[in-house]
């Protein structure tokens, strides 16, 4: 009696890793595609810890603000046909006459000083940067934040002190007799520099520290020279935080106020200036509301100085990230 060969089930051959014959087929991997994270979203409570922040803002600048364009566009209460009537008599009256070249002269006074600070404080902060020391960075830093909030009476009383009329430099070089005089629209660029420049260090140190070595040295292996790193790779790099931060120490040398007028007075005539006189009553019968309508072109300026600032902010930390 013969028994009928019992089957044997067949299975695949295994997958040879080398790619051999006796491979029947090749197993395919596919990689998953990394799912991008989800930025943190604030939780119903967490918003609550903003609303100091929000507050303090209403209070501080939103009713100010509101108070000054409402006051700027409205009669005083010395006006003839009294106080909340609406008028333009008062924006106008800002834009003419010595209102209007005092504002010339603080646009000219930002822009000049600021310039100056730009070109002076971009050498000054790449030397720090690039020192061996970091005694020397940190003296340098430290001392820049000490002068960029120094100002006010102390700085006036200061330059006085040393280059006005009297001031011991002023006598022991006797630069009245060169026709120095601190008290002038020179002499103000002068003291504005003294807490510009440090803020300008202060301002393009983070940019010039995210300037990678590898883009040096890759200008340096195309046989490109010093000048020519600079020209066509740096520069053009640190041209958003250069511009931010001319931006910013204009903004910063148009609303300073205490220094030029414990120094100059009304020799170098100044919008901010202009805002204290007409405060103090030094204004036509009529037109108490024009110290608002002078606020408001500062705040204006101010306004055109952000809507610059932070984009170009927001492109150079894109760059330098």
């Amino acid at each position: 009696m013969t028994t009928a060969p019992t089957p044997v089930p067949t299975t695949p051959a295994a997958t040879d890793p080398g790619g051999g014959a006796g491979a029947s087929r090749t197993a395919t991997t596919t990689t998953p595609t990394p799912r991008r994270p989800r930025a943190p979203r604030l939780r119903g409570g967490s918003w609550l810890a903003t609303v100091p922040l929000f507050l303090f803002f209403a209070i501080g600048f939103g009713l100010p603000a509101v108070a000054i364009v409402i006051g700027a566009f409205t009669t005083s209460s010395d006006a003839d046909g009294g106080a909340g009537q609406f008028t333009f008599d008062n924006v106008t009256a800002s834009l003419q006459g010595a209102y209007w070249t005092a504002m010339v002269s603080s646009l000219k006074l930002s822009a000049l000083t600021a310039l100056l600070s730009t070109v002076i404080g971009l050498p000054i902060a790449q030397a720090v940067v690039t020192s061996r020391h970091t005694w020397l960075r940190q003296a340098v830093l430290t001392a820049s934040g000490v002068l960029a909030n120094f100002g006010g009476l102390p700085l006036a009383f200061a330059f006085v002190a040393t280059l006005g009329n009297a001031g011991e430099i002023t006598k022991l070089l006797h630069l009245t007799d060169h026709g120095w005089s601190l008290y002038t629209f020179t002499g103000l660029t002068i003291v504005y520099l003294y807490f510009l420049v440090p803020l300008m260090v202060l301002t393009i140190t983070p940019a010039l520290d995210g300037l990678r070595v590898q883009w040096r040295e890759a200008a340096h292996n195309n046989r490109a020279t010093t000048v020519q790193y600079w020209r066509h790779v740096a520069l053009p790099i640190l041209l958003p935080s250069l511009l931010g931060g001319f931006v910013l120490l204009f903004g910063s040398a148009f609303a300073a106020y205490a220094t030029a007028a414990a120094m100059v007075g009304a020799t170098v005539p100044l919008i901010s200036r202009s805002i204290a006189d007409a405060l103090s009553g030094n204004v036509l019968v009529g037109q108490g509301n024009l110290a608002l309508a002078l606020s408001l072109n500062m705040i204006v300026v101010a306004v055109l100085v952000m809507a610059v600032y932070l984009p170009l902010q927001r492109r150079s930390a894109r760059w330098l990230s």
